[in-house]
């Protein structure tokens, strides 16, 4: 009856754990900086973390909350010049949000600094991130590129979770001061992305009314000639002309968006490369500061902002873009890129993961992975095929990093993780005689044996960061933060350093 009791009391406390572990939860703070052409922005928001698997499953921590905690005001953007933003007032604005918010730098624990539209493109740009990365915790991603920011706009705007609820190909244009980014979702995932230089504040006037021009952008320099108009610095617009302008700015997205068959002006006013438009798009939403003035153009004037922004909007809601599409009402406009960078840019790993002690938090790591091709190789050559890449890298300089990856396989055997492991220490010696750790992020779950692995194979003399369920292409950069949840997860944030000139 005693061994019974004792029996039935380590069962008891057997499943106790497995409940524990399984109900376990963690939350952390994220923040979202959008220095963007025409505002800046800050927002603090709340990710909640917990193990989604069955009792008796490998734990799987999911992001299954996302709540923004702190929306800053949003400041005009200061800029000492045409061509140069003013970091040291962009510093102390965002110093006085963190005062505003109860909240130190040493609080956050990830989120995303995002210069976006025109700003990616002054001159100063990667000053003005490296002046706030003392101001954005110890584990915060600074990026710019259209891209990206494009998704993360539509992630914001709720256009990726409407795609994946409806079931429909959603489009989301985010209308800004200097550019449209445009994201496209299917189901949940991104299919195509574009970026216009098509934005509120690409004609700004002197005096603050329509009036004398005191600034137009080139390439709505360029757009406007092909309009047989000339429009230049200290001019004096009439609104017939302004009107005929935006209409054909309002064209130029019918045209990216496959409504009107696309004109040579369309290429000009391409940022990067154009949609593929090889899908039916079932809805379109719209974001950012110009999506209000689409919305309610008749509060204080048409041209209140002393730029276009209000009477583009107008010539938005008049074109065949909500006459020949469903509009789905985002649920952030002018903040939908900021949300979306505090709420949306981090992943977090899989919960088979292998991470000596004290490495991170990491960041700005480069991404070398493999070619399905090179995957295809047999393993005893994989070492071969990744040292050629590894010599792509100019890696000088002590403590610079490389992350190695590839898809995986779930299905290796002990013999060929052993053999994988003997490639990848091969292949990456190059790396390894430096003082950072080896790093090798993988999208199939085989993180936890591969880095056990490979430290054995390294004598246990050398760090090693082994991370799995994370896709990442080359091109791309990493951070990864400190472990989560009792060490079995890492955040991670992909992205990629994309500064237009």
């Amino acid at each position: 009856m005693h061994s019974d009791c004792l029996q039935f009391q380590a069962f008891f406390k057997f499943q106790a754990s497995f409940y524990d572990r399984a109900a376990v939860k963690e939350q952390i703070l994220s923040v979202g900086i959008d220095i963007g052409t025409t505002t800046t922005q800050l927002v603090f928001s709340q990710l909640t973390l917990e193990n989604t698997a069955s009792l008796i499953s490998v734990p799987r921590i999911e992001i299954i909350g996302k709540e923004v905690v702190f929306r800053s005001e949003i400041h005009f953007t200061p800029l000492k010049s045409q061509q140069e933003i003013d970091d040291k007032k962009i510093r102390e604005l965002i110093e006085q949000d963190y005062r505003s918010a109860g909240i130190t730098p040493e609080q956050v624990q990830t989120g995303a600094i995002i210069i976006t539209g025109e700003a990616a493109r002054k001159q100063n740009a990667e000053s003005v991130l490296r002046a706030l990365s003392d101001l954005a915790g110890e584990f915060v991603v600074a990026t710019a590129g259209p891209t990206l920011e494009g998704i993360i706009a539509g992630k914001g705007a709720g256009a990726e979770q409407e795609s994946k609820k409806r079931g429909a190909t959603v489009v989301n244009l985010d209308i800004g001061g200097g550019t449209t980014n445009i994201a496209v979702f299917r189901n949940g995932e991104v299919i195509d992305t574009a970026c216009l230089d098509i934005g509120g504040r690409l004609i700004r006037f002197s005096d603050g009314q329509r009036g004398e021009v005191s600034y137009i952008a080139d390439k709505l320099r360029s757009l406007t000639r092909s309009m047989n108009l000339s429009v230049t610095e200290n001019q004096t617009l009439n609104g017939g002309v302004i009107e005929t302008i935006v209409t054909r700015m309002a064209g130029i997205l019918e045209e990216i968006l496959g409504l009107v068959p696309a004109s040579p002006q369309l290429a000009t006013m391409l940022t990067d490369h154009d949609l593929q438009r090889d899908y039916q798009i079932d809805y379109v939403s719209f974001s950012g500061g110009v999506a209000d003035c689409i919305q309610n153009t008749n509060n204080g004037g048409d041209f209140r902002y002393g730029d276009i922004g209000v009477v583009l909007g107008r010539a938005i809601a008049n074109s065949k873009i909500p006459q020949q599409l469903k509009v789905l009402q985002a649920v952030e406009t002018i903040r939908a890129t900021v949300v979306g960078a505090g709420s949306h840019t981090t992943g977090i790993s899989g919960s088979t993961i292998s991470v000596s002690p004290g490495v991170l938090p990491m960041q700005n790591i480069p991404v070398l992975k493999l070619s399905a091709e090179d995957e295809a190789l047999p393993l005893e050559q994989w070492g071969e095929a990744i040292l050629r890449k590894v010599q792509w890298f100019n890696l000088e300089g002590e403590k610079q990093s490389l992350a190695l990856a590839f898809s995986g396989s779930k299905n290796l055997g002990f013999a060929e993780v052993t053999t994988l492991a003997k490639e990848i220490v091969q292949g990456m010696k190059e790396v390894l005689c430096k003082t950072c750790p080896l790093v090798v992020v993988i999208e199939k779950d085989l993180a936890k044996v591969l880095g056990q692995t490979l430290r054995s194979q390294l004598e246990f003399k050398k760090d090693v960061i082994c991370i799995d369920t994370i896709k990442v292409e080359n091109g791309d950069y990493i951070d990864i933060g400190r472990e989560l949840v009792d060490g079995n997860v890492v955040p991670v944030i992909v992205k990629t350093l994309v500064f237009n000139n």
